[in-house]
């Protein structure tokens, strides 16, 4: 049997970011350090830090501090996440490479991740976008295929804060599966309202992040989130899990032909710094199953 896949995909791992914020906090220099062996294993965009208030997430203090002492890769992109206009100030003059900045397409979503309703969070694009300079800035949409609050989100509703944050300034758009709701089904729904030219953020709550990840193949999109180790799930939505675990993406695609520029052994090997770094087994399968 054969689908209409890529032949590549382009893999950005958010586990220095996304996937370590809800653990207890992590030294700097063994964020670097994970960072560095991301890049080794081939990786080129990673999320590196986020530029929030250390009161509020403490896991990500120090944000300046990584990113000066980066070894950069010239092959390499490094990006943070920033809230607001401050956020994106402190994260240009520490030398960030592009910005990722979440809006929701849940309301109450909104409220407990930045306190902000969805409109006034798209009102924000513009000046970060401002800010960023010539810099890319990719606006992350969460719930993008569904909310954890029970509110009806349709496809339509999706695409119209696709188009607000497109005029506002935003160079990419990420639509994320926050709760880890989506369904194949849910993602052509989406996407058919949207366009293919969008990342998707997938996780795995429901243990479906990579029987997803291939629907959205099969429908041309080549452009993926994902977390060493499977890592992450968002403090600010219960029962969240974490990520699609980068190197499960990896062994998919190696057993398909799609070009990653990853090397899958490298990866399994970073995954298990990262269960020593958290003091726990990493969720993903096939570290689990091929981890050494």
């Amino acid at each position: 049997m054969s689908w209409d896949l890529p032949d590549a995909i382009s893999i950005r791992d958010v586990g220095p970011r996304d996937g370590l914020q809800p653990e207890q906090p992590v030294r700097v220099a063994d964020r670097v350090a994970l960072i560095t062996a991301l890049v080794d294993a081939g990786v080129d965009d990673i999320e590196a830090a986020a530029f929030v208030s250390p009161r509020a997430v403490p896991a990500m203090a120090g944000a300046a501090d990584l990113f000066r002492a980066l070894e950069r890769d010239e092959h390499a992109r490094y990006w943070a996440l920033v809230p607001n206009v401050k956020g994106a100030e402190l994260a240009v003059e520490a030398g960030v490479d592009g910005l990722t900045v979440t809006v929701s397409a849940s309301e109450a979503y909104s409220q407990r991740n930045v306190k902000m309703s969805v409109e006034e969070s798209v009102a924000q694009i513009g000046p970060i976008a401002e800010t960023a300079g010539s810099r890319p800035v990719d606006v992350v949409i969460s719930c993008a295929f569904g909310s954890p609050y029970d509110e009806d989100i349709g496809a339509f509703d999706v695409a119209a804060i696709v188009d607000s944050a497109q005029d506002a300034g935003a160079t990419a758009i990420t639509l994320a599966d926050t709760t880890g709701v989506a369904t194949p089904d849910r993602i052509a729904d989406v996407v058919a309202t949207t366009g293919i030219d969008v990342r998707l953020h997938l996780h795995d709550t429901r243990g479906t992040a990579l029987v997803n990840a291939f629907a959205a193949m099969t429908l041309g999109i080549a452009a993926f989130d994902t977390a060493v180790g499977g890592l992450g799930g968002s403090p600010f939505a219960e029962g969240a899990g974490g990520n699609l675990a980068t190197e499960d993406l990896v062994h998919l695609c190696d057993g398909l032909g799609i070009d990653t520029g990853i090397d899958l052994d490298r990866m399994i090997r970073t995954a298990g710094t990262v269960s020593a770094l958290i003091g726990r087994p990493v969720p993903s399968r096939i570290t689990a199953t091929l981890g050494r």
